[in-house]
């Protein structure tokens, strides 16, 4: 991208009012974000959605100097940025129709990795929650998801360090520009967060600091990733809004169940009662309903162990393994006589332990 369409693009994201549907329309209805600009009003006043009003903020000078100064700030501290016409912009945000024109981003992230999942909840989490987040994420480290979250308080802190401690990729989508960190307590993780990923955001250095801004920035989280999994919520909730945007992609979305009483699982069991959400109880229900495949990834730190001690349930599947290889999950739990969602998390922990592999159309077979 060079200079000059960068700048167009940063004056195209300050005109008021002018939503990212309607500005990648008018780029591909005019051809480039530049020839806007050099376009006749009349014929710009002929495209759905551009009024004169939006015409007269388009042409308006002060957007302009904005941009300018914005554009000063993007090259003085070596500011990356993905345009939506772009390869380097992310894969699965490309698919929504409101995703941003441009974002920025800092860290070494690779942002159109295979496998990316949102982590998401309340910022007041309980114990359980904690627990229940780190163990997810370190049972899901041998297949390398990439871990977004939002990088405040509670669920998205905790996700965000799970994921550092085991050697993933993070992305903490920011509500506010790269100049500042948000809250202040968690400057001390971004260090560790850049060098493991790092934070995206569509918000401008001179952008002010606006509540709303973290509901905007939850379509990003949602877009980003293949699946939203909520942590705990309360009835109401940010996580909420990001799950209910995942749903609108198209996108798969997990939630945590929790006992009716507890005020941080209200959301969670809302989401399963009402069928917006797959019941999450291990990572073996990630993989199983994603369809992930361990050995695709063929981690270095998955080996089959040469004496490998497993407990009576995964004794009875391999040896009913060894005796019938390539068997269908139904058809495991029929003849083991075990439940096929417990079953699900038996093969998964089989697979972590290198003594079975997955093959397509949940079919499984000993190493």
């Amino acid at each position: 991208m060079t200079t000059d369409e960068l700048f167009h693009l940063l004056v195209l994201q300050k005109v008021p009012n002018l939503g990212d549907a309607s500005a990648k329309k008018l780029i591909r209805k005019v051809g480039s974000v530049e020839a806007i600009f050099k376009e006749k009003k009349y014929n710009l006043l002929k495209i759905d959605g551009i009024g004169i009003f939006k015409l007269k903020e388009l042409l308006s000078k002060d957007n302009f100097a904005l941009a300018e100064k914005e554009l000063q700030y993007i090259e003085n501290e070596n500011i990356q940025y993905a345009y939506f016409k772009e390869e380097n912009y992310p894969e699965k945000l490309k698919y929504c129709l409101d995703g941003p024109v441009l974002i920025f981003y800092r860290g070494n992230i690779n942002l159109n990795k295979k496998r990316i999942i949102s982590v998401v909840g309340t910022r007041k989490i309980t114990t359980y929650g904690t627990a229940f987040c780190e163990k997810l994420i370190s049972e899901l480290a041998p297949l390398h998801p990439v871990i977004v979250s939002g990088f405040a308080y509670g669920v998205d802190i905790t996700a965000h360090k799970a994921a550092i401690k085991n050697g993933l990729q993070t992305i903490g989508c920011l509500a506010h520009g790269l100049n500042q960190i948000y809250p202040k307590v968690h400057k001390k993780y971004a260090a560790d967060i850049e060098n493991n990923g790092g934070f995206i955001t569509e918000f401008w250095s001179s952008d002010a600091f606006d509540k709303t801004n973290f509901l905007k920035r939850n379509r990003i989280i949602a877009g980003l990733s293949e699946a939203t999994i909520v942590i705990e919520s309360a009835e109401k909730g940010g996580s909420l809004v990001t799950a209910d945007i995942a749903t609108s992609y198209d996108r798969d979305v997990f939630a945590v169940p929790g006992r009716s009483t507890d005020s941080q699982s209200q959301g969670c069991n809302n989401l399963i009662k009402t069928q917006k959400a797959h019941v999450l109880t291990s990572a073996a229900d990630v993989v199983y309903m994603l369809d992930w495949k361990l050995e695709e990834e063929k981690p270095k730190n998955i080996q089959k162990q040469l004496f490998v001690e497993l407990n009576e349930e995964e004794k009875v599947i391999f040896n009913y393994l060894r005796e019938n290889p390539k068997q269908q999950l139904d058809l495991i739990a029929i003849h083991c006589k075990i439940p096929v969602h417990k079953t699900t998390t038996i093969l998964f922990g089989m697979e972590m332990k290198g003594v079975l592999r997955a093959l397509p159309g949940k079919i499984y077979e000993n190493t």
